[in-house]
């Protein structure tokens, strides 16, 4: 039976400058920078590495309007806890007018379009603004996710950059562990993976990942990494 690994056996020198050293030469080539965060309790530890790093690497957070109310206020505690200003983008289409033809609300009626007018829309002008996007997604949380590079092209002539895309969620713990990051309020009841409340459920068992997203319908990723993701 292999030994229960320690925080001891977890060394994160070396990754995290070098996540710091990309977004420097970045910077240094007249790039500009952003990172957006879904503040979740896996999204911290990227913040954490890059707080304080410089402040033309803007942080946004996709606010929809259909987040948990635990949501807003653990982003609010996070923002305060790195000293980071944290930007919302919002959608252009208020609520009222989310819905299909015979009324019914459009993410439980067509979850794909909700996440393009609540979600990429809004992100759009941010990506005409600035040219490299640093999203934490990682490759063991979904096959799609595990498809994608470090670095992909964007929309937009954007770059898309992925530091965190080999890290694991052993990892995650033990980086947040030596950190004393907090975790998201809501995961130590079920919620293991959180967007927005209509969309998420809790979930029984911690290998089941992503399951609660979109319980029950087709849908397996929102469209931040599928429609803003540019050709190969």
């Amino acid at each position: 039976m292999q030994p229960t690994p320690s925080m001891d056996n977890f060394r994160f020198d070396e990754r995290t400058a070098a996540i710091r050293r990309q977004v420097a030469r970045f910077l240094e080539d007249g790039r500009k920078p952003f990172i957006t965060s879904s503040f979740q309790t896996h999204s911290i530890p990227l913040l954490h590495i890059l707080a304080g790093f410089s402040s033309d690497v803007p942080v946004y957070f996709i606010n929809t309007g259909f987040h948990f109310p635990e949501t807003l206020s653990f982003r609010d505690q996070i923002a305060e806890l790195l000293g980071i200003e944290v930007k919302d983008t919002k959608p252009l289409a208020c609520k009222s007018l989310q819905c299909d033809a015979d009324g019914n609300l459009l993410f439980a009626a067509d979850p794909d379009h909700c996440c393009y007018l609540n979600k990429t829309q809004p992100l759009e002008p941010v990506l005409i603004e600035k040219d490299v996007w640093i999203s934490g997604i990682r490759a063991d949380q979904s096959e799609h996710r595990s498809s994608v590079g470090a670095l992909e092209p964007g929309p937009f002539d954007t770059v898309r950059y992925h530091p965190m895309l080999d890290w694991n969620s052993r990892e995650i713990f033990y980086y947040r562990k030596q950190h004393a990051l907090p975790p998201h309020p809501l995961e130590a009841r079920g919620y293991l993976s959180i967007g927005c409340e209509p969309c998420t459920q809790k979930i029984e068992a911690a290998g089941d990942g992503r399951r609660g997203r979109w319980f029950g319908l087709k849908k397996t990723e929102c469209g931040l990494h599928t429609d803003l993701l540019g050709k190969r």
